[in-house]
């Protein structure tokens, strides 16, 4: 097994609307070790979004290599790319993305349930989770009874609940105040650093820049900083 979660060599994709070419990332040559906890940067349009689709299997590229966990993305036929993204790959979106008529724990629950895990190890795998990320208590209540940090932190508990080797956060601070962000950067850190799973963030958030290990900077689809820094996220 590779010591890599994400390998990228050479990555190119191109959008093509009404005749009109829109390149989003152009030659991108990226490797990111397992347990890391990476933001990538950059104004809008410069293909953050796009790398962090490539890299979940929510879109291809059209060149290059993609190895994530393991596996060559280039090999892989959609429905092995959606099994692989079901057991190794947990999302956190900007919106939240929880089912409104769903409790808590039963948002959480939800990857575990696709991959057929029993009642009682989903139970106790939840309880774990919402015990680490401070939502004991909360297990009944549906999505409009939370706070936005409380509903991110459900986000957070359900891409975690699989246990996968890699969660891919877009703008997951955007829609908090900076104080609920911080506290919510705070046990994003505290997983990667319990767990092992590496985190990589999309962002505009200077929070999310500043407590990352690891800043990437993007623009017209180029890497074009790569940085190591101290990160006071998991000294909170």
């Amino acid at each position: 097994m590779s010591d890599w979660a994400v390998e990228l060599k050479d990555v190119t994709r191109t959008y093509r609307t009404d005749g009109l070419e829109v390149p989003a990332l152009r030659g991108v040559d990226l490797h990111i070790a397992t347990d890391e906890f990476l933001a990538i940067a950059g104004p809008s349009g410069s293909g953050k979004t796009t790398l962090l689709n490539i890299i979940g299997g929510l879109d291809r590229a059209d060149n290059g290599q993609v190895r994530v966990a393991g596996q060559d993305f280039h090999a892989l036929s959609n429905s092995r790319l959606a099994r692989l993204r079901l057991q190794h790959i947990g999302f956190v979106f900007q919106a939240y993305n929880l089912i409104p008529v769903l409790t808590a724990r039963e948002n959480a629950e939800f990857t575990l349930l696709l991959q057929g895990v029993s009642e009682a190890q989903r139970r106790k795998r939840i309880d774990q989770l919402f015990t680490e990320i401070g939502l004991s208590g909360l297990e009944d209540r549906r999505p409009t009874q939370l706070s936005g940090g409380q509903q991110q932190r459900v986000a957070v508990a359900r891409a975690m609940a699989t246990q996968p080797a890699l969660i891919l956060a877009d703008e997951p601070t955007a829609n908090l105040d900076s104080s609920t962000a911080a506290a919510l950067l705070d046990v994003m850190a505290q997983l990667n650093h319990t767990h092992g799973t590496t985190f990589i963030f999309s962002t505009h958030d200077p929070q999310v820049m500043e407590r990352a290990q690891r800043l990437i900077r993007l623009r017209d689809g180029r890497i074009v900083s790569d940085e190591r820094q101290a990160s006071s996220a998991s000294e909170s």
